[in-house]
């Protein structure tokens, strides 16, 4: 989890220019306590469309992987496959040296809840359920996605895990409506995936995204309603919840101090879009 500055008095009016009926809004919440963002947080209009572009390539990305992931595949083949696509579309793939981080994108195998690093070690099986994660930057603005991928037949166990992961990000989705609270989708989640027999990670979130890899807000995946950042239109932001078969907890692997297995070993399932904040509710930039 990336963690950020949470002072809550933090929207400044612009000197000599007239309230916009956002600005009042905002004051409202703030004046009342309530955690709100930062201008810069708001996108531009310009800048929303540098994030569509890139989000469009990101989003090609993944659909090449679908296209191409098979049992006996490594988890290698797919990070070249994500890189050389990426950077011949005229895109740099975040993840890379991230922090460190040796590879063009993320694959997470059954137990492994996120940040697992690709391998030519790393053999797709029969019945596997694997996250493949990318985030690509294209003009400088980042898009960051990932899906689910189920090789060849599995357990219903595995199908119901995988289903309901990505009605969880859906359910959270609908749950962003302007001027509601990053709470407000953390709590549809963890309804939803509670309801169903599973558990929501804790010690992982989405992020803002768009103009840098990690932003404010923190988008919390368990919660309660009203809790959290204020989410008004021209915010761009993931929505990515991992829910568990299992327990809610999770460790990194010493090894390599990135890759976040359930504490029990238990199956885990992520899905992730990144979504712009509009007038009428969210909009997909990329999936």
């Amino acid at each position: 989890m990336v963690f950020f500055n949470k002072n809550p008095r933090n929207w400044k009016i612009k000197n000599g220019q007239p309230l916009t009926e956002m600005d009042k809004r905002i004051l409202k919440f703030q004046n009342k306590g309530c955690l709100v963002p930062t201008r810069e947080l708001i996108k531009t209009p310009e800048q929303i469309e540098g994030i569509r572009k890139a989000g469009v390539l990101n989003t090609a990305v993944l659909d090449l992987v679908a296209e191409k992931i098979h049992a006996g595949m490594t988890t290698l083949e797919i990070d070249q496959l994500v890189h050389e696509f990426t950077v011949k579309n005229g895109g740099i793939p975040a993840p890379l040296n991230y922090e460190g981080f040796p590879k063009s994108c993320c694959t997470s195998i059954n137990e492994v809840v996120c940040h697992g690093i690709p391998s030519d070690e790393e053999e797709l099986e029969e019945g596997d359920i694997v996250n493949v994660d990318c985030t690509t930057i294209l003009d400088g603005y980042y898009a960051d996605a990932s899906r689910m991928f189920i090789i060849g037949k599995t357990t219903p166990e595995r199908e119901k895990l995988v289903r309901v992961a990505k009605e969880c990000m859906e359910v959270g989705a609908e749950a962003c409506t302007p001027y509601s609270f990053v709470g407000d989708q953390a709590a549809a989640i963890t309804k939803h995936a509670h309801k169903n027999g599973f558990s929501v990670v804790r010690d992982l979130c989405g992020h803002g995204v768009g103009n840098e890899f990690h932003e404010d807000p923190e988008m919390e995946h368990y919660g309660r309603k009203g809790t959290g950042m204020l989410l008004v239109p021209g915010m761009v932001f993931t929505i990515e919840p991992m829910i568990n078969a299992g327990g809610w907890e999770v460790f990194v692997d010493s090894e390599d101090d990135w890759t976040v297995v359930t504490e029990d070993y238990s199956d885990s399932a992520q899905w992730e879009h990144t979504y712009l904040m509009t007038e009428d509710g969210v909009e997909v930039l990329s999936y």
